[in-house]
């Protein structure tokens, strides 16, 4: 009894201080500036984000910083494709700024090589522009700019384990800033090499990614990592690709914690349904895995999301024609035991809805299915997660209530272990508590002058922040 008067009277302050709160934030939105209502929602706790793709989150700028210091990158070179001549002729595809390692540079011909510039080597203009090839910063790029471009132009950069595992760190930091304090982010351990072009044994690039996060600096950002496994699941051998992950992850269940799927939906080849098969056979051969995938990232309607939840999803990637599937979205409604990982800035550059006033987030927020807002690929959309919070908040007037409702769902659905999960909840109630008590009175927006936000291209470009990058 003792236990439960003291567990009591330490919930209610928190409870009474919530509830205060959402007058507060009422009001904040109807008086603070714009610049400080970001400065506000940079400062806010936000749990998690559990829709991320950790090659496509590392910025430009992290991606150069690391490649290009022998100290971060385990002595390799770098080379960029800068012009075309001899290869033109054999029929290679025309990919400026195509990223390769010097272990491949060293295989191709005289010729070949003349197209190749050290990273090192570049000038201010080359290297500008190898950075805008990295992300979508001008009207009219989008989906093919995206699928097609970018990733073929970072292309070996994703190939050595410690150019990514330092730009992870970074990743981490700049979480941190923000106030996230969970990343689950899709990043396998299948397809790292040495200097040498040399396959790197998975178990060895675990455990390096592993000793990589238990050092000092990766610790002191207070982001908590865990991986998910991704399948491209267009390939013509996807389900091989499954199988194997399926099995490292179940070998590996204390970092990575869960499969996903992913791969542009219009390619119908990789339909859900594809899989329904593999993975009854895969259940019928280890425990329980969670799963996290990609559905309903698609223009028109189409029951993709109902398939993925057979094959046994917890958690849907983006789900944006769900509003176009009602037997689905009711039984979501319903059951409200799935949740959908809503990444507006992704839907509006990809242009799924170009007009996110026309988004489905509030119509699922609304109508009690669990949601949560995410980067997905942050360093490739040049933003951060605040750009989400902030995009949500003032087009979709939420309430403080449904604000932090976000966080927790975050976290609530995250595939941690349960131990872990329930310690970032706790972690997040009680910064959350901090937070309100600090800019519960009126006055009170003063501190945020004390809050320097980051900000990156997208804000520069959407909203004209002018914080400091």
């Amino acid at each position: 009894m003792k236990k439960l008067i003291y567990f009591l009277g330490w919930l209610l302050p928190l409870a009474l201080t919530a509830a205060d709160f959402s007058a507060r934030f009422e009001a904040i939105k109807r008086t603070a500036t714009p610049a400080e209502l970001y400065t506000f929602l940079y400062a806010l706790p936000k749990g998690g984000d559990v829709h991320n793709h950790l090659g496509g989150a590392i910025r430009a700028e992290w991606w150069y910083a690391a490649a290009t210091d022998p100290a971060r990158n385990g002595g390799d070179t770098f080379y960029t494709r800068v012009r075309f001549t001899a290869e033109v002729k054999s029929g290679v595809p025309l990919v400026l700024y195509q990223t390769i390692r010097r272990a491949t540079y060293e295989r191709l011909t005289p010729d070949g090589q003349a197209d190749y510039a050290p990273l090192t080597a570049l000038s201010s203009a080359q290297k500008q522009a190898w950075l805008d090839a990295l992300r979508l910063d001008r009207p009219g790029e989008g989906r093919e700019e995206f699928f097609s471009w970018i990733w073929p132009r970072s292309g070996q950069l994703h190939q050595n384990i410690h150019v990514v595992a330092e730009t992870m760190i970074v990743t981490m930091q700049a979480y941190g800033a923000e106030g996230l304090r969970y990343l689950e982010t899709q990043q396998g351990a299948q397809n790292f090499r040495d200097n040498r072009g040399e396959l790197i044994p998975a178990d060895v690039a675990a455990k390096f990614l592993q000793t990589r996060l238990a050092q000092p600096d990766a610790r002191a950002t207070g982001v908590t990592v865990r991986f998910q496994a991704t399948v491209l699941r267009f390939l013509p051998n996807a389900e091989q690709q499954l199988a194997e992950l399926y099995e490292f992850v179940d070998g590996h269940r204390d970092l990575w914690v869960g499969i996903n799927m992913a791969g542009i939906e219009e390619n119908d080849k990789g339909n859900p349904a594809r899989f329904t098969a593999k993975y009854r056979e895969l259940r019928r051969r280890y425990p329980t895995l969670a799963l996290s995938i990609h559905a309903g990232e698609m223009d028109g309607p189409d029951h993709h999301v109902r398939d993925t939840l057979l094959l046994g999803a917890s958690r849907i990637g983006h789900g944006v024609n769900l509003i176009q599937d009602p037997a689905t979205l009711l039984l979501l409604q319903q059951t409200r035991r799935v949740l959908v990982e809503i990444n507006l800035i992704s839907n509006r550059l990809l242009e799924y809805t170009p007009n996110l006033a026309q988004h489905p987030f509030p119509e699922y927020l609304r109508t009690g299915i669990p949601v949560c807002l995410n980067t997905d690929d942050r360093g490739m959309w040049d933003s951060n997660l605040t750009d989400e919070y902030y995009t949500a908040v003032t087009t979709f007037n939420l309430s403080w209530d449904e604000l932090i409702q976000l966080g927790r769902n975050s976290l609530s659905f995250s595939f941690a272990a349960p131990a872990v999960k329930a310690q970032l909840l706790a972690d997040y109630e009680r910064d959350l508590s901090a937070f309100t008590e600090k800019y519960l009175a009126p006055d009170s927006l003063a501190a945020l002058a004390t809050v320097s936000p980051v900000t990156y291209g997208y804000a520069k470009r959407t909203w004209g922040f002018p914080f400091a990058q």
